[in-house]
């Protein structure tokens, strides 16, 4: 598990030093190509007002599978937790969301993505937002902290996926939701995939299957899951993310493509009169 942490954070503080250097971040693209945005799963997922209420380094930076902030229906005084926050994007995004009255905090293990999260903060000129240093497996805050959980194709590169929800749904109010973009696989993986290390640092090998997001959802106390498909990749994107990965390309292309996909994952967590009246 070390390694993996710490496999996943060389990746994302190279990212955050790609950024600041001009370039493009990429999550599923090898390093060697990752100077452009060549990634079918991080690419194309703000529209022109989300990417007009960021700067543009935020938005270069994002290596999300989808737009959480958009399908979360945040509202005014709401408190949103980022899981992974990276760059800041969605933070910053959550934190215009929820307005002066609500507060939007960004949570990243990587010290690169963090420093470059608090200059887009500052560059964005947004106060109700506070960056925490630590891991999503155990969150700095106390139970029942946050209104709305969101993340952006984080909990997939998770070692333990069940500890990961068991502490959203510790830090979520009664009435709690979960609203996460994450990159979810339909049917089998190729065993060779999911044994790559490349592979699950571009997220993609530690991705749950849909069944076993929600069984692990469901043994975390949530309730009303629902997993709505957002993008699905062919096989010329699973080219692209296999690229570099020192596996046979044209081999598992075929076997992945249509599998592997993006999704926003929605649950709830219920309010203790809910809780009480089954009991």
């Amino acid at each position: 598990m070390e390694n993996l942490i710490d496999a996943v954070r060389d990746r994302y503080a190279e990212a955050a030093r790609r950024v600041t250097r001009g370039e493009a971040a990429s999550c599923g693209c090898s390093p060697s190509s990752a100077t452009a945005c060549c990634d079918p799963i991080t690419s194309n997922h703000y529209d022109a007002g989300d990417a007009a209420a960021v700067p543009e380094t935020a938005l270069r930076a994002s290596l999300g599978c989808g737009n959480p902030t958009a399908l979360a229906r945040l509202h005014e005084g709401e408190v949103v937790l980022d899981l992974g926050s990276g760059g800041g994007i969605d933070v910053i995004l959550s934190a215009r969301r929820v307005g002066p009255t609500g507060k939007a905090y960004g949570l990243d293990m990587t010290d690169e993505m963090l420093a470059l999260a608090e200059e887009h903060r500052r560059k964005a000129g947004v106060t109700n937002v506070e960056f925490l240093k630590g891991q999503i497996e155990e969150v700095p805050l106390p139970d029942e902290a946050v209104d709305v959980i969101i993340s952006n194709c984080v909990i997939n590169l998770a070692a333990d996926k069940e500890r990961v929800l068991r502490e959203a749904f510790r830090v979520l109010k009664p009435g709690g939701r979960l609203a996460v973009s994450d990159v979810v696989i339909r049917g089998e993986m190729p065993a060779a995939l999911r044994r790559s290390m490349e592979l699950w640092v571009g997220c993609v090998a530690g991705a749950l299957t849909e069944d076993e997001y929600r069984r692990t959802l469901e043994a975390a106390g949530f309730t009303e899951v629902e997993l709505e498909t957002t993008r699905v990749y062919e096989l010329e994107d699973a080219r692209t993310f296999l690229t570099g990965s020192g596996l046979d390309v044209d081999e598992l292309a075929p076997l992945v493509q249509g599998r592997v996909t993006s999704a926003f994952v929605r649950a709830r967590k219920r309010l203790k009169s809910a809780v009480g009246s089954r009991q």
